[in-house]
């Protein structure tokens, strides 16, 4: 097996400068037979790892300290994979934040290729499957279908050039926090608000775009969940980002006057690589948005 990639050093303006922080949220519900693969890959010197925990009846929580006993715990407030996401960004303290799900499904060694996407000057990295270099063994023909479909709504409804809208593992600058306007306060609730449940990515990517955020497409391999069942319903939660794209096209939210420039992921072709042999790097192209 491939050792835990580095971040490392950058080079800018002929100087090298240290990294800036990683912060990895990974939001968990029963993963504690999955967390000791996900950690294991984690870059060496990320910034922090918190753990965003939605009352998980496992192990999850004293897994995730007896396998890295700096990890930061956060609990939930309320119920839905959007309320963890929007807890654990209002806890990270890193100038980048990744969004990285437990299931082991995406590759914590992909990393670096967000990372220096954003280094080299996208505000937004957005993984895509369907990019060269990037993949699924885990997706079936109806939900690539539907994410076909969507992803061509979100297109003409944002005037963006995405190629993956349903793909959740991204990173960002901090800066963009304010953008996402996520609510993460209260006190605890079983009632869902907007945006707390699986529609969470779908806000991210269409506020980031209202934004006109610099964004980069990275391209990402998708692998099969190691243990568990995914809480995900192909028609229910397809339905719930249709609804998405439509409440998000009139709301106002993200909102920003800068132009708009989308950049697309340009990479070698690749075939479907291993779970120990991921590739580190991606090379980007840049465009403007309609």
């Amino acid at each position: 097996m491939r050792s835990r990639p580095v971040l490392g050093l950058h080079q800018e303006g002929g100087q090298v400068r240290p990294h800036p922080r990683i912060s990895v949220v990974i939001p968990t519900y029963n993963e504690a037979k999955n967390l000791p693969h996900v950690f294991a890959l984690l870059p060496e010197d990320v910034h922090e790892v918190i753990v965003v925990d939605g009352r998980s009846v496992d192990d999850t929580v004293p897994t995730a300290r007896a396998l890295r006993p700096d990890v930061k715990v956060v609990m939930q407030n309320r119920i839905g994979k959007g309320n963890a996401m929007a807890c654990g960004f209002a806890a990270a303290t890193g100038d980048i934040i990744v969004m990285l799900d437990a299931d082991g499904s995406a590759d914590p060694r992909e990393i670096p290729r967000f990372v220096a996407a954003l280094v080299d000057g996208a505000d937004f990295a957005k993984g895509t499957r369907f990019a060269n270099g990037g993949g699924s063994s885990d997706i079936t023909r109806m939900r690539a279908w539907g994410n076909r479909q969507l992803n061509r709504a979100a297109n003409v409804l944002f005037g963006t050039r995405y190629t993956d809208l349903c793909y959740g593992y991204n990173a960002f600058w901090r800066h963009c926090l304010p953008h996402l306007e996520l609510e993460s306060g209260g006190r605890p609730q079983e009632e869902r608000l907007w945006g707390d449940g699986f529609e969470i990515e779908t806000l991210i990517n269409t506020r980031v775009a209202k934004a006109k955020l610099r964004i980069v497409e990275v391209p990402s391999f998708e692998f099969e969940r190691i243990h568990g069942q995914s809480n995900l319903n192909t028609w229910r939660d397809g339905l719930r980002v249709l609804r998405a794209l439509a409440v998000e096209r009139v709301n106002g939210k993200g909102r920003a006057a800068a132009p708009a420039t989308i950049t697309a992921a340009a990479t070698a072709a690749l075939p479907p690589q291993p779970r120990t042999s991921a590739d580190d790097t991606a090379d980007v192209v840049e465009f403007r948005s309609a």
